[in-house]
């Protein structure tokens, strides 16, 4: 099964077993929909936990009251651990919006056919998300807009990118 990593507990919130998570989530119109969550440091030993209630706290994290957790400290123990849920779960996105899962590991080349390596990882700025495509020692920031992605083809394994001045491998900009 795949799974996808949603969120981190951050810290317990109120003293009903509340916990406070930091999330992964573009946006809230999913937490309306969780039933469950599987809760541990990694996929593999993570554990399933009902959900009973799912509240948006601001942009960037949520709280969960989970069955099972009932005070404060059984909420402290979980601080840390990662929240995920089953790929299969997930709402399919619009055409041209993808899981962040989806592309990692995704070769990157050049419009022209040039391999620059492959996204390693993703982080967002605010404005846009970053991929972070790697070769070897090599390191280029794709910032994620029209400009620079032109293409993504998960079933090939493939984004297609123009880079702009400033971003062609040996310039000193990377």
């Amino acid at each position: 099964m795949r799974w996808i990593e949603i969120g981190q507990i951050i810290k317990s919130h109120g003293l009903a077993g509340r916990v406070k998570v930091l999330s992964y989530l573009e946006s809230d119109s999913l937490l309306p929909s969780l039933k469950d969550v599987w809760i541990g440091p990694n996929r593999d030993s993570a554990k399933r936990y009902p959900v009973q209630n799912v509240r948006p706290e601001g942009q960037s994290h949520f709280s969960l009251q989970l069955e099972g957790i009932e005070d404060r400290n059984a909420a402290d123990a979980l601080r840390g651990l990662s929240i995920f849920l089953p790929y299969e779960s997930l709402a399919t996105l619009p055409e041209d919006e993808y899981y962040w899962e989806d592309l990692i590991g995704l070769t990157v080349v050049t419009e022209d056919g040039k391999p620059l390596g492959q996204i390693e990882s993703i982080f967002p700025t605010g404005s846009n998300d970053v991929y972070v495509c790697k070769e070897g020692g090599r390191e280029i920031l794709l910032p994620a807009i029209a400009e620079v992605i032109r293409s993504v083809d998960i079933r090939a394994g493939t984004v297609v990118v123009r880079l702009l001045k400033g971003m062609e491998p040996g310039d000193d900009a990377l």
